[in-house]
């Protein structure tokens, strides 16, 4: 499907800020014509549809690949990698060919973005030694070369603005765990990227919640839960490691380094696909209220499954 166009971000806050006008007086002389609130609403339609050809998954498990395997809860949808790919790219965000799925609410809120490293076993004997300010320095470091990247592909630059969480391993399930506040640049918007890394025979799952930082808290304890119905598939566990694996040449503190970070700001359906309301000029607003209330309500004509 032609994906729309993408206009930039007009914040709701305005809406109290000014009285209504139309595009019409808005619009400065000569501007071309303004889209109409149905053409707005339409337009947001066409994205939805497009989201829902990614082939979701409401109830159940969710096959990660032939790695793992995720339970879907209740409320939540499920797409594997080319799924994962296509709404990353949607919402501004490279691919990187590692993704086998992602979780999200059904109106499209936070994510949970799982991506698997197929780099060998990590030994997790430098466990007592991670180093969170050297580590915040090093990708700080690496993300200013990956913004080189992002401004090829005309999308904003990040900035890592300090850990929401820092480093932890918990050797009872092999799991690596931290989170980094990401602003984006020049918008300003900070969102968090709570990172867990869970270690299996043959790599590692990387797991993403990707979430506004004012959600972290409240967020957290339903994430926890999430991750408890993770489950490596028999003979990809880390437990089942043998004599001859392959075993990968780096430790738990590049494993930390060497993530990039997601741009997340805004995340939720609504408020990205508050791209789609234009700046008409100075001082000027669509009534974008109806259009929200029109997409709401698209939403809320959809019919779940039986125990989604």
């Amino acid at each position: 499907m032609k994906r729309p166009f993408v206009r930039p971000l007009v914040l709701l806050a305005c809406l109290a800020a000014f009285s209504p006008i139309t595009a019409q007086q808005a619009a400065p002389a000569g501007a071309p014509a303004q889209p109409t609130r149905e053409q707005e609403e339409a337009e947001m339609k066409e994205v939805y549809a497009e989201i829902e050809t990614y082939g979701w998954t409401r109830q159940g498990s969710g096959k990660l690949g032939d790695k793992a395997e995720i339970f879907i809860p209740r409320g939540y949808r499920f797409a594997d990698g080319e799924g994962a790919r296509k709404l990353k790219h949607l919402f501004g965000n490279p691919p990187s060919d590692l993704e086998l799925g992602v979780l999200t609410t059904e109106e499209i809120g936070h994510w949970i973005l799982f991506e698997f490293d197929e780099s060998g076993y990590v030994k997790d004997d430098e466990k007592d030694q991670i180093d969170a300010d050297a580590l915040l320095e090093t990708m700080s470091q690496s993300q200013e070369a990956a913004n080189a990247r992002r401004k090829e592909m005309g999308m904003n630059e990040l900035v890592l603005d300090g850990w929401a969480v820092p480093p932890r391993y918990n050797t009872k399930t092999n799991n690596l765990e931290w989170a980094l506040r990401v602003k984006s640049v020049p918008d300003g918007d900070v969102s968090v990227n709570y990172n867990t890394k869970l270690l299996g025979r043959k790599g590692v799952m990387s797991v993403k919640l990707i979430c506004d930082p004012e959600q972290l808290q409240s967020l957290l304890p339903q994430y926890e839960e999430i991750i408890d119905g993770y489950s490596y598939i028999e003979g990809e566990r880390y437990a089942e490691f043998r004599e001859g694996d392959k075993v990968a040449k780096y430790g738990l503190t590049a494993l930390i380094a060497g993530t990039g970070a997601f741009a997340a700001a805004k995340m939720g359906l609504f408020g990205k696909l508050g791209v789609f309301f234009a700046k008409l000029g100075k001082g000027a607003i669509l009534l974008v209220i109806a259009a929200i209330a029109g997409l709401k309500k698209l939403f809320g004509s959809r019919q779940q499954p039986p125990g989604a």
